[in-house]
């Protein structure tokens, strides 16, 4: 049976490497990449005499800052893809043929997707902690937080619009949205995707610790939630071929 088990890993394998080309292109490797130059503006932007004051970059500034920006603006750009990317291709009705049912290629994709995600990341969070600031481990999680976040809702909207370009415009109103609630990571909401316990030095430890656990553990169950919703959208063939 190990034969079998490997059979199905290739398999499974070859399906995910498809649907990273489906939704990031022939060359999907070099996605992971293309969120550096963001590094190198923000180091630019501290070589400007005058324009930070107080100096580089804080620690608590780096999971929403230096990696999670960037991160959620590739996750956005990716999300639109899963399910819309067919639509604007004109290829959902082939995609209602997969056996099993079209869910299965999508959440293929969506693996592809975070694969991605956590490839540059690992890129961010390299070049953050060489090149600008440290950061407690947490932040990490956190940037990857708001970006399967908004991976997520960015499907969802291109499903609900049947539209990549209206999807993206949708849920980058979304963002900015969240970033005016929040002042921009001045406030920073435990309903928020970008709740950054680092930010919160003055709290009480054993307060910090329920807010961060309560956040996480939401977004834990939303994700998916999201995720559910915008299959089962999609899944309804006579409304989306319209």
């Amino acid at each position: 049976m190990s034969w079998l088990r490997k059979g199905r890993l290739r398999d499974w394998q070859r399906s995910v490497h498809l649907s990273a080309r489906l939704i990031a292109g022939r060359r999907f490797w070099v996605v992971p990449f293309v969120v550096l130059p963001w590094i190198a503006f923000q180091l630019g932007r501290l070589a400007i005499e005058g324009w930070r004051p107080q100096g580089a970059y804080r620690p608590p500034e780096a999971q929403a800052i230096l990696i999670g920006f960037p991160l959620v603006v590739l996750a956005i750009g990716l999300g639109v893809r899963i399910i819309a990317g067919d639509i604007d291709r004109r290829t959902l009705e082939i995609t209602y043929t997969v056996p099993g049912g079209a869910h299965r290629a999508w959440l293929t994709k969506l693996v592809a997707a975070v694969l991605l995600l956590v490839a540059a990341e690992a890129l961010l969070g390299l070049t953050t902690f060489v090149f600008a600031t440290e950061y407690p481990i947490g932040a990490l999680y956190g940037a990857l937080q708001a970006a399967l976040f908004y991976l997520v809702l960015a499907m969802a909207m291109s499903v609900l619009f049947k539209s990549e370009a209206t999807g993206a415009l949708a849920t980058v109103a979304l963002l900015v949205l969240n970033g005016v609630s929040s002042g921009f990571g001045e406030m920073q909401l435990r309903i928020s995707p970008f709740f950054n316990p680092a930010a919160l030095p003055n709290v009480d430890s054993a307060d910090l610790i329920a807010w961060t656990v309560q956040n996480r553990i939401g977004f834990l169950l939303v994700i998916p939630v999201i995720a559910a919703l915008a299959f089962g959208r999609a899944e309804r063939r006579e409304s989306m071929l319209k």
